[in-house]
């Protein structure tokens, strides 16, 4: 049983950050998905690809894979590059 721990990413569609602050616990597929013969939909028997724990620092969630023995790799935040741009130089 393996997971990945990283931090939500901001949402593009919109100019807030709201719960970026979060870390999610994720557990990666254990079975890979397959065609419903009747709906065709994808599905699997993997029940655990469903859970996504929260936790507000990146310490909690490892303490967490690490008490109930799952092993986790934690994927570090890239950092913010902001571009730093005035409204004049949309007019040089």
């Amino acid at each position: 049983m393996t997971a990945r721990i990283y931090q939500r990413p901001k949402n593009a569609m919109q100019s807030g950050k709201a719960l970026t602050d979060r870390w999610i616990l994720e557990f990666e597929p254990a079975e890979a998905k397959k065609p419903d013969p009747l709906m065709g939909w994808a599905g699997s028997g993997d029940m655990k690809q469903q859970l996504q724990l929260s936790f507000p620092s990146r310490e909690d969630a490892q303490a967490y894979a690490d008490r109930y023995g799952i092993a986790a790799r934690v994927h570090a935040t890239p950092p913010k590059r902001l571009k730093i741009q005035a409204y004049a130089d949309n007019f040089r």
